[in-house]
């Protein structure tokens, strides 16, 4: 639950037209990291994934085999 002076804040943000202008802004330039040509570049989404387990301090676990053999999506 959020208090009455949180609420006002969050009010008093939605209101704002230079935070309206820069989410905007945010918007109209934004760009998929991931996509290379209009592909998925899969060297680029292992380094976004090793970077982002690096930045939130993951620890890495040993690789254990699958042992399903009938796997089903």
């Amino acid at each position: 639950m959020l208090s009455e002076k949180e609420k006002q804040e969050l009010l008093e943000t939605v209101r704002s037209q230079s935070m309206r202008e820069d989410m905007r802004h945010l918007t109209t330039n934004r760009q998929n990291p991931l996509l290379n040509n209009g592909k998925v570049d899969l060297d680029g989404f292992i380094e976004f994934l090793n970077g982002y387990n690096e930045f939130i301090n993951h620890q890495l676990r040993p690789f254990k085999p699958m042992i399903d053999r009938l796997m089903k999506l």
